[in-house]
């Protein structure tokens, strides 16, 4: 049994096939699939997945790319979508100061909001950060306790013991295949089992071997494989750890 803790099923390029892709998915073993919103029209379109097939749940958010339209109206929106059934997180939410599609100030306050609006429905944050890893630990520390995850891990080692420091999970994706990635790699090594989700952020990183494709949730299983070799565990108990993880983290299953 395998869970994908972050995949976008809603977006365009799953369509076509959505239903086999899901099917797909659960011939290789995935069970459960987490399909998070990344603007407010993506978040009721998750919340339409998780009604409509019944292993996929749904985090509502609205990503920092579209904090410059984040207004009372819209956080307005997104708490009512949170009290929508399965949806099990807030985000994905947080900053990035690597494309700055919105500005620095209000991709603090969207974030700001969405962690208050979290701690308020007592849900867990699914949170992004890019070259903004200083930032996010700050505001973070500031709202304590909070329980959170930090998708698409990509920071170093000073970034990764910050989280686990303040009992977040790390959540890693298909880009620890690629041939360059050593440096995340290590990153997944020093990651300890009980505290390590998988995902696919599908259709985006498609792992080495499909570079260039549309990735799937399907390739949870070549994520895990990917673990087990870098931390020198079987497979199954990969499986195990990270799905009692994710289990746990989003009150699942």
């Amino acid at each position: 049994m395998l869970v994908d803790t972050h995949c976008h099923l809603d977006f365009s390029e799953f369509d076509a096939d959505r239903n086999e892709v899901i099917r797909r998915a659960e011939d290789a073993g995935i069970n459960y699939f987490v399909n998070i919103g990344a603007t407010l029209d993506s978040s009721s379109a998750a919340c339409e997945l998780a009604s409509k097939y019944a292993q996929v749940y749904s985090s509502v958010g609205v990503h920092p790319h579209d904090a410059d339209s984040f207004n009372q109206e819209a956080e307005d929106r997104l708490r009512g979508l949170a009290l929508k059934d399965k949806v099990v997180a807030i985000g994905e939410t947080g900053l990035d100061y690597y494309r700055n599609l919105s500005s620095q100030g209000k991709q603090l306050h969207a974030f700001g909001r969405q962690i208050k609006l979290a701690k308020d429905l007592k849900l867990p944050l699914v949170i992004h950060s890019r070259q903004a890893d200083e930032q996010v630990v700050q505001v973070l520390k500031t709202a304590m306790p909070v329980k959170a995850v930090i998708h698409c891990f990509s920071g170093d080692e000073a970034f990764l013991r910050a989280c686990l420091d303040l009992g977040f999970l790390i959540s890693f994706t298909c880009n620890i295949t690629y041939k360059k990635a050593q440096g995340l790699r290590d990153m997944v090594k020093l990651t300890p089992l009980d505290r390590l989700m998988l995902e696919t952020d599908a259709p985006y990183l498609s792992p080495e071997g499909f570079r260039g494709k549309r990735n799937e949730p399907m390739h949870i299983k070549l994520l895990a494989e990917t673990v087990s070799l870098i931390k020198g565990a079987s497979v199954e108990e990969i499986a195990d750890k990270t799905t009692r993880n994710a289990k746990g983290f989003f009150k699942i299953g």
